[in-house]
């Protein structure tokens, strides 16, 4: 059962349900299409999450007793009834896993009791599902995660980490898109550039698509246009001496 509370005087949140499923993300992306359709014009702005949707609605045009009514009769009374609708698009990500951009691989090891190499191997075996965009733009929650690479956000969050960042956090994965603060378990990095501010739909992502990410070697990452950090000069002096 939907259940609607205020936010403030022109924002609602609908929720679905207390836990994340397949299920719910249907039931979700199915109802955020019916309420564009049906209440497009009331509407300002409406971001579907994990297991609810949060509605900001014109005032000028629709008090709240009413658009709360229209709401519930965009739907059906039984929602478990609702046809999906999901999204067909797949989408496949390189990512290099090296050491030099896997900032977290101590960590995650450390925590999980497995071998980087092992970690590597769960996390890019598996398809995941958007369930959210949010936090930045282009920013993709993505579920969920083998229970063994469970690992808890960090302590202390990076101030900066870098663009195309590939994390974990509990059953979650993602990518930074840009640079950015975050608490996320840093695991690899992708080349590929996943927003574009002219592109229509902004992001690669949208909810519902199916996302697996392809391990590439370090050559492949660089060729891609893959950013590796800089190396402190004393190494570069012994890189650059021991080339010679």
């Amino acid at each position: 059962m939907m259940k609607i509370s205020a936010v403030n005087e022109s924002t609602l949140l609908l929720t679905f349900a207390d836990k994340v499923s397949p299920e719910v993300a249907d039931m979700i992306a199915e109802s955020v299409t019916l309420f564009t359709q049906e209440l497009g014009s009331l509407i300002v702005d409406i971001v579907p999450s994990y297991t609810s949707i949060l509605i900001t609605y014109d005032t000028s045009s629709v008090d709240l007793r009413r658009f709360m009514m229209q709401l519930h009769q965009c739907l059906p009374s039984d929602l478990q009834k609702m046809q999906s609708s999901k999204s067909t698009v797949e989408i496949e990500l390189p990512v290099y896993y090296g050491k030099e951009v896997s900032l977290d691989a101590d960590e995650i090891c450390e925590h999980t009791g497995l071998s980087f190499e092992e970690v590597v191997s769960i996390h890019s075996s598996q398809t995941y599902r958007v369930y959210a965009i949010g936090f930045a733009p282009g920013f993709a929650y993505l579920g969920n995660t083998d229970s063994r690479i469970h690992v808890p956000r960090k302590s202390t969050p990076r101030l900066m980490v870098p663009a195309g960042s590939l994390a974990i956090a509990e059953q979650q994965t993602a990518i930074y898109p840009k640079s950015s603060p975050g608490g996320w378990q840093i695991i690899g990095r992708t080349p590929v550039n996943l927003i574009d501010f002219n592109r229509k739909n902004l992001t690669l992502f949208e909810m519902g698509a199916k996302v697996t990410f392809v391990s590439i070697s370090r050559e492949t990452y660089i060729e891609m246009g893959g950013e590796l950090p800089c190396e402190p000069e004393s190494v570069r002096d012994i890189n650059d001496f021991t080339n010679k």
